[in-house]
């Protein structure tokens, strides 16, 4: 699935008159989907169209029914620490590739329990420091045992 995120720049002038200057456009690329077996890792790779290198990149996930969860990120000013919320950090790792412009979360030992709309967000700082945080469209996550369902299959 790819999604744009726009930030169209215009500077107010004097008398309400407004100067465009630009338009500039984020894309991040990540599945609409994905399917797992219990106990089986997880990879969902996710390309941008910035430097991964030069802003923060994280992965969120929202399971349904439940609050919005940040898993970790990486990016400018954090030397390539990757940091994680500290319940997750033995589940997941996330990797970056700066030549591709890719960052890709790795979970291990998925459960039915990680099910969940998973997120790649860009970080940016304006000039005032505030923070501002770009999500997109997420990729759903389903956790489901493929060999249960086709024996279910067999009886019918």
């Amino acid at each position: 699935m790819i999604t744009l995120d726009c930030l169209l720049t215009v500077l107010t002038l004097q008398y309400n008159i407004f100067l465009f200057i630009g338009v500039k456009c984020e894309q991040l690329t990540q599945p609409a989907s994905l399917a797992v077996r219990p106990g089986q890792p997880l990879t969902l790779s996710c390309q941008v169209s910035y430097s991964v290198s030069s802003y923060w990149t994280a992965f969120f996930r929202h399971p349904a029914g439940k609050a919005l969860e940040w898993i970790g990120g990486s990016g400018e000013g954090s030397r390539w620490t990757t940091l994680y919320k500290d319940s997750l950090q033995n589940q997941f790792s996330i990797t970056f590739v700066s030549s591709t412009n890719t960052a890709t979360l790795n979970g291990h030992n998925m459960q039915p329990e990680d099910s969940a709309v998973y997120y790649c967000a860009k970080q940016d700082h304006n000039d005032t420091n505030q923070q501002r945080i770009h999500f997109r469209e997420g990729s759903l996550l389903l956790l489901s045992s493929t060999q249960i369902l086709n024996e279910t299959c067999n009886y019918n």
